[in-house]
């Protein structure tokens, strides 16, 4: 019994070091916007739909993966990058918000941020991205592209909610990727 208890204990501590079970983290609602769907995002590490490789998750290297986008319209004045899982418990878990893009930028590298951008905290309270680490079954994890008519000017840990309401209020176009994961 003793045991059973200790290894509970266990399990919901690495859950909460996880992030997407952590009663402490910060639930983000997706940005609502009616822009257009019109920028295409790819992965070369994975196809729209289909599983996301581990190196990019909590049980790999927890790296970012590399992300392609066109259509980004000519007025855009900078893009923003929300990852998020839909089918985390408590709610919405945001895995990484990449800001200020420069609007000229089309990819971004494996494991990396642009000069000039930054990273707004993610649901687990990090300026950083964090791969996926569903605590179990399938989870849906999306890599939205927003062209936005401004740049947000928010600072690199600013707060979630903050950074999602920042692009809210000025997206101008969308586009999305999705990816699985199970552990």
């Amino acid at each position: 019994m003793r045991r059973q208890v200790l290894h509970s204990v266990l399990l919901f501590l690495l859950m909460g070091l996880a992030g997407c079970d952590d009663t402490h983290s910060q639930a983000g609602q997706e940005p609502t916007v009616t822009a257009a769907n019109s920028i295409t995002v790819t992965s070369s590490a994975f196809q729209d739909g289909q599983p996301i490789p581990a190196r990019y998750s909590c049980d790999g290297d927890n790296v970012s993966l590399p992300l392609a986008w066109q259509g980004v319209p000519s007025e855009a004045k900078a893009v923003a990058l929300v990852v998020d899982d839909p089918d985390a418990p408590r709610g919405t878990f945001v895995h990484w918000v990449l800001l200020d893009l420069d609007p000229g930028i089309s990819s971004l590298a494996e494991n990396s941020v642009p000069a000039g951008a930054t990273q707004a905290n993610n649901s687990a309270g990090k300026a950083a991205y964090f791969g996926p680490c569903p605590p179990s079954g399938t989870h849906h994890y999306r890599f939205t592209v927003y062209a936005l008519s401004s740049a947000t000017g928010l600072e690199a840990g600013a707060d979630l909610n903050q950074a999602l309401k920042a692009i809210e209020s000025s997206a101008i176009a969308r586009g999305r990727l999705v990816g699985t994961y199970t552990r």
